[in-house]
């Protein structure tokens, strides 16, 4: 079994661990414009300005039935759903607004569509809830704000009060957690309590902790939740670290204890979460593949953001870059589920240019070729440790010998320990070759 002890958390994270792959969804009115998730803010547009994608919001091609299958094909086991945004529109019909799907013309709940659909193909299912609103009228303007710049900004901000806005939080999260069945992950999205507007405008506060109300908040969650797992970008800590837009190196640790901690690398297919139709830094094959492995083998998941377009679809880049992960999987899932960090005394075997996973019983070790090596790989310390060797997506043995390179060279390496796999020259049709190593 592994050996890594993981700091105990309040929610269910065992299946968490085991599943290791998952889809963010990033979904909302800012798949309109097309410009950023963040548009309404970065470009400063008003309520009424931004109230025409309200109206025009007409997603007719959405089948939650086939992001499901998208999903699964991809190796994915379960989902985040936006069910509601910065901008503040609800993907749901919640009873406590009138800024919601079912008010426009799409007319139906979608975020019970993507629950159905979700469960139908057996994926577990979240929710993101945006713990910031641009659109609430009891939303303080902050250094984030769409209206912060405006002249009479702090005239604006007299009378909004954070304590109807945190019941309102209170209130819809009671919602999406009372009227969709069993719910796995409530992903909170975020706090900032010590930033502010700076000289003359210091009464433009961050948020975190006090002003969201967080302990009533997870409270309510856990109660009518039990075992949900709640990430801690509430400012309070519960059961998942998340990482955005950046790879680690190693496992994620507490910052106080040490301990290490169940964690999510959360990403993008490019560089916005929601629909960007001119965004152009997709990513390549190998760095999909090698995001997801690198994150594994230093003990995490992977969450893998797709933005739909404002009619409901996967587009065209999106639903390649799923595919790259269908073709990988199909074959070398088995690197990736039930598994995390090799054990330490078989991390100083690596080899440059590769990743280690480990299956969580110990019995095998994955090594993950990022740069195809020519004629051997090897392995120090492995000899005597390794019953069988193979590809692992296609089963076919890689034949080993110990001790030495068996090659006339006299250059070639040798060691009492050194564990050679003899790999053919041409490396095979994977983006990334994954070698399974059965251990004795």
């Amino acid at each position: 079994m592994s050996s890594y002890p993981i700091r105990s958390t309040p929610g269910d994270t065992a299946w968490f661990r085991a599943a290791r792959f998952g889809m963010f969804i990033h979904w909302g009115l800012y798949a309109l414009p097309a410009r950023h998730e963040w548009v309404k803010t970065n470009e400063k547009i008003s309520e009424e300005k931004y109230d025409q994608y309200f109206r025009h919001f007409d997603p007719d091609l959405y089948d939650a039935r086939e992001w499901a299958k998208a999903a699964k094909a991809a190796g994915m086991k379960y989902a985040v759903l936006t069910t509601k945004h910065h901008e503040g529109f609800c993907m749901f019909d919640s009873q406590f607004t009138d800024y919601k799907c079912t008010n426009t013309p799409a007319g139906r709940d979608l975020v019970k569509e993507f629950v159905d659909a979700f469960r139908a193909e057996g994926l577990r299912v979240g929710f993101y809830y945006s713990l910031i609103d641009w659109h609430h009228p009891h939303f303080p303007i902050d250094i984030y704000h769409p209206r912060r710049d405006d002249p009479d900004a702090f005239e604006q901000n007299r009378g909004r009060d954070m304590k109807i806005y945190a019941q309102y939080m209170r209130d819809q999260v009671r919602e999406l957690l009372t009227n969709y069945g069993k719910i796995d992950i409530l992903w909170f999205d975020w706090s900032y309590p010590d930033q502010h507007g700076g000289p003359g405008r210091e009464w433009m506060r961050g948020k975190g902790r006090n002003e969201w109300e967080s302990d009533q908040l997870i409270a309510l969650a856990r109660e009518l939740q039990p075992g949900i797992i709640i990430d801690n970008r509430a400012d309070v800590e519960q059961d998942l670290w998340t990482p955005e837009q950046y790879q680690v190196t190693e496992w994620v640790r507490h910052r106080e204890t040490g301990e290490l901690v169940t964690w999510e690398a959360c990403q993008t297919f490019s560089g916005s979460w929601g629909y960007h139709r001119d965004e152009s830094t997709w990513k390549s094959p190998e760095m999909l593949i090698r995001m997801l492995v690198n994150t594994v083998s230093c003990g995490g998941n992977l969450l893998m953001n797709v933005g739909p377009t404002a009619r409901g679809e996967f587009d065209y880049r999106a639903k390649a870059s799923l595919q790259v992960f269908a073709d990988w999987m199909h074959g070398n899932s088995r690197a990736i589920y039930n598994c995390t960090m090799a054990e330490p005394d078989l991390l100083p075997s690596l080899p440059r240019d590769c990743r280690f996973t480990q299956s969580e019983d110990g019995s095998r070790l994955y090594i993950h070729l990022f740069a195809y090596p020519f004629g051997q790989l090897l392995l120090p310390g492995l000899a005597g440790k390794v019953e069988y060797a193979q590809f692992l997506h296609d089963g076919s043995e890689i034949l080993m010998t110990e001790g030495k390179v068996d090659h006339f060279s006299e250059g070639a390496a040798r060691g009492d320990g050194l564990l050679v796999l003899n790999l053919p020259a041409v490396k095979p049709a994977v983006t990334v070759p994954v070698v399974e190593l059965f251990l004795k």
